[in-house]
C-alpha cells in the first residue's frame, strides 16, 4: 500500500497522522506539489484531480482524504470509525460538515487567498471581498464548531471518542494558524486542538506545516 502526498498538505497531513497513530503499513511517495509534481505525469494521469493524497493499494485508488480515512478505518477494523450505524452517521456528518461549510470559508475565503499566489483574485477589491467573505463565514462556522460539535462536555466532535472525523477537522482547523489565527475567542475548539496535538505522531506528522507556520510569523494578516 502506497500514500502519494505533501507533508503541508492540508488533505495529506490526517491521513498521515491516522497511519502514523495506528501503526498502519504504508509506503509514503512525495509528491512536490510546491514544485507542480501534481501537474506532471505519470501522477496527473494517475489521479485526473492533479491533487493529494491519493492512496493505492493493489490496483485500487482513492483520491480524496475523508474517502481514505474511512476505507483504512475499515480495511484494519478499526474503532475510530464505529460500526454503530448512527454513531458512524454522526462521524460522516461531522466530516461532510467540516468539508463542505467550515472548510469553503476557512481555507478558500480566507486562509489561502491571503498565502498562495493562485488563489488571488483578479481586483484588489475581489480580493478583498474574498477575505471579508471567508472571515464572515469562518467565525460563523467556528462558533458552531465551539458550542455545537464539541461543547463544553465533549472531548471530540463526535463526543468522548476519538474518531477520524478528528483527524479530518484538525489538519483544517490548524491551517488558521498560517495566519496567526487566534482562537480563544472558541475555547472549545482551542482545547479539542490542544488536544489533538498531544497524540504522539503530532509533531512527527506536522514538522513541515509547522515549519510553514513558522515561516508566515511576523506578517500581517485577516483572521478571527
Amino acid at each position: 500500500m502506497k500514500l502519494y502526498m505533501h507533508p503541508v498538505s492540508t488533505a495529506s497531513r490526517p491521513v498521515r497522522l491516522f497511519i502514523a497513530e495506528n501503526g498502519i503499513e504504508c509506503d509514503e511517495e512525495l509528491v512536490d506539489i510546491l514544485k507542480g509534481a501534481h501537474h506532471q505525469e505519470p501522477y496527473a494521469s494517475a489521479n485526473p484531480n492533479r491533487l493529494v493524497p491519493m492512496l493505492e493499494d493493489g490496483d485500487f485508488r482513492l483520491t480524496e482524504g475523508s474517502a481514505i480515512l474511512k476505507y483504512l478505518a475499515d480495511k484494519y477494523e478499526l474503532p475510530s470509525y464505529p460500526k454503530d450505524l448512527k454513531k458512524r452517521a454522526k462521524v460522516n456528518e461531522a466530516m461532510d460538515w467540516i468539508n463542505t461549510q467550515l472548510y469553503l470559508n476557512l481555507g478558500y475565503g480566507l486562509v489561502y487567498p491571503q498565502i498562495f499566489p493562485h488563489h488571488k483574485r483578479r481586483s484588489d477589491e475581489a480580493h478583498a471581498g474574498t477575505i471579508a467573505w471567508g472571515q464572515q463565514g469562518a467565525k460563523r462556522w467556528l462558533e458552531v464548531l465551539d458550542k455545537h460539535w464539541i461543547g463544553p462536555k465533549n472531548q471530540y466532535l463526535c463526543g468522548n471518542d476519538l474518531t477520524i472525523a478528528d483527524y479530518f477537522g484538525a489538519a483544517i482547523v490548524s491551517i488558521g494558524e498560517l495566519i496567526d489565527c487566534d482562537f480563544s475567542a472558541y475555547p472549545n475548539v482551542k482545547r479539542w486542538l490542544d488536544n489533538m496535538k498531544k497524540l504522539k505522531s503530532w509533531d512527527q506528522i506536522n514538522g513541515a506545516f509547522n515549519g510553514f507556520v513558522a515561516g508566515n510569523k511576523g506578517k500581517s494578516f485577516v483572521g478571527v
